[in-house]
């Protein structure tokens, strides 16, 4: 499980700084996926604290 939170915390990093370079660079590529980047990046950061959640909840068991 804890394998799964890792990688959800990967993820969500790669796409932040996805995101966050191409709006210091700006132009065609931060306007086309420039939004669609910070969405995916919210949806990631839930997905991960979900299951981290999860895990936390089944260690004690």
């Amino acid at each position: 499980m804890m394998i799964l939170v890792a990688l959800a915390m990967v993820i969500t990093l790669g796409v932040l700084f996805t995101g966050l370079f191409s709006m210091a660079r700006g132009g065609d590529f931060n306007a086309k996926y420039g939004n669609r980047l910070m969405r995916a990046r919210i949806v990631a950061q839930g997905v991960a604290i979900a299951l981290f959640a999860l895990a936390m909840l089944t260690a004690g068991r």
